[in-house]
């Protein structure tokens, strides 16, 4: 099977190549609008929809406690102690000391495939968009936000942080970083991450999650690593993919290379099998990766460039809050 995103040297309604890269320690201007554009875009996001529903799901599980008092009218009914309030017959709640901070790792897979997009803009694009709401959310709340960038390796490491301005240099540094490699090594990044945070922390990791050429799937070193940064961090998978990844066009004869292995294809698109073939590969690979999140119990938020990620990304966080208030 043909691996997509494949960049399509006949197709027109791509999203353009980057620009080139600018002198080392240059930031090209138009990187910096688009840092600033992002910014006024999420901030909004973040101050009337996502602010409160990160901390409500992230904030609390550094909380500590310290002991229980007597409970009084207006105190949250959640926060009883039940064991206590049968043992004297009267209620108790549960009393807590400050909250610790947490640590927000995002992960970004910046591979060939990521530099794709036929709706306006590459699914790096996108990522830097996702980057930018979860990571003012974090440090609204106080907390420290990481960045890290791989391919086939490990590529860029921007040490956890607090405030503004080192968010606004994570955004930049995600449009404006060009690796040298085109793979995917799935494994390096994440136990890269895993051993970043020294505590437990919460890692995004954004990816196509496609799958390296010729291997399995899914690969079983992408499970392996996937559980050992599960176990140590709460692990989130954001997939991010593009509209024309999921079938192929009807047009003929396309001429296509594959972005991570740079191989040459030509396929023929006018056939109704190859098309059909090509979907139910996809399809399959989809819900193989699916199958192993569940498996590994990683939550999954699934987002598609040309398509709002509000919705995608609010139900996430309703979804986990949920599941703390049982």
């Amino acid at each position: 099977m043909i691996r997509l995103p494949l960049i399509s040297r006949t197709s027109g309604d791509a999203a353009e190549a980057p620009a080139p890269a600018a002198a080392p320690g240059v930031v090209p201007r138009e990187i910096l609008r688009q840092v600033r554009r992002i910014e006024m875009r999420t901030r909004g996001l973040v101050n009337s929809i996502f602010g409160g529903e990160y901390q409500s799901v992230f904030r609390g599980q550094g909380m500590e406690f310290a002991e229980v008092r007597e409970y009084l009218p207006g105190d949250d009914v959640r926060n009883i102690d039940w064991n206590v309030t049968a043992r004297t017959g009267h209620p108790f709640v549960k009393k807590h000391v400050e909250e610790r901070e947490l640590t927000l790792l995002l992960a970004l897979d910046l591979s060939g495939s990521e530099q794709f997009g036929t709706r306006g803009r590459f699914k790096a694009e996108l990522a830097a968009e996702l980057a930018a709401v979860l990571a003012l959310s974090a440090v609204r709340n106080n907390d420290r936000v990481g960045l890290l960038i791989f391919t086939d390796e490990v590529e860029h490491v921007v040490p956890p942080k607090k405030g503004r301005r080192h968010v606004l240099r994570l955004i930049r540094d995600v449009l404006a970083f060009r690796p040298a490699g085109v793979g995917t090594n799935l494994p390096a990044g994440l136990d890269y991450g895993a051993r970043l945070l020294p505590h437990r922390g919460i890692v995004f990791l954004m990816s196509d999650f496609l799958p390296p050429p010729g291997e399995a799937w899914p690969p079983p070193a992408w499970e392996k690593s996937l559980r050992l940064a599960s176990r140590r961090h709460d692990l989130v998978a954001i997939s991010i993919t593009d509209p024309a990844e999921s079938e192929l066009p009807e047009a003929g004869l396309i001429a296509l290379r594959d972005p991570e292995s740079g191989r040459d294809y030509v396929v023929d698109s006018g056939s109704p099998a190859v098309r059909a073939v090509y979907a139910e590969a996809v399809k399959r690979e989809r819900t193989e990766i699916r199958r192993m999140f569940r498996r590994l119990g990683i939550d999954e938020v699934r987002v598609q460039v040309g398509e709002p990620f509000v919705a995608p990304l609010l139900a996430f966080f309703r979804r986990r809050e949920r599941m703390r208030a049982r």
